[in-house]
């Protein structure tokens, strides 16, 4: 019965410490979040053309195959994304998210193209290389706070708005099935 009940300890505190390496980038099984320590929901990799340009990792309060849920949920969250691939540049970057807006919100971006222009503006301030670490982490009242290689650069408020950001990746019509499928832990 102790071994039973050791083994069971054993594998439950492997999977709390499970950290995720995809394409030479960890993705770490815990995050401090601006409320608490969220825990890694899943990880995938943003493909464009032949090219692999970013990691993309989702910390959730607790993890989730449920996209509609996580989507709706009022609860902290933090996206991490990595920059894998030096074909990213500002412009691309720009061009791209303003894209994965009008696929999550299914063309009818008017009602937030302020905020969705000011997010978007977040990444053209500077020039975007390989490595560069973007931390989107979404505070309930307060909103989507983005930070740079650690610097914060800007903060979008609005569940509205985090609603469409996560609809990006995670929505109905993601701009990448294959990184939707891993966000979720599939």
């Amino acid at each position: 019965m102790k071994k039973i009940i050791f083994m069971l300890a054993l594998v439950i505190s492997l999977d709390t410490f499970a950290q995720l390496t995809l394409n030479g980038v960890t993705l770490p099984a815990k995050m401090k979040g601006s409320t608490g320590e969220l825990t890694l929901n899943g990880g995938g990799i943003r493909k464009k053309a032949f090219f692999k340009v970013y990691v993309l990792g989702l910390y959730l309060n607790q993890k989730s195959k449920d996209a509609a849920a996580i989507i709706k949920s009022n609860e902290e969250f933090v996206v991490q994304l990595k920059i894998t691939s030096s074909v990213v540049s500002s412009g691309n970057m720009s061009e791209a998210i303003q894209e994965g807006f009008e696929k999550s919100l299914k063309g009818n971006v008017a009602p937030l193209k302020a905020k969705i222009d000011a997010f978007i503006g977040t990444f053209s301030k500077e020039a975007i290389k390989e490595g560069d670490l973007f931390v989107l982490d979404y505070v309930p009242g307060a909103g989507v706070k983005t930070s740079k290689n650690g610097k914060l650069v800007s903060t979008i408020e609005g569940e509205d708005f985090k609603k469409a950001l996560l609809g990006i990746w995670i929505g109905a019509d993601p701009v990448d099935a294959g990184l939707k499928t891993g966000v979720l832990g599939n």
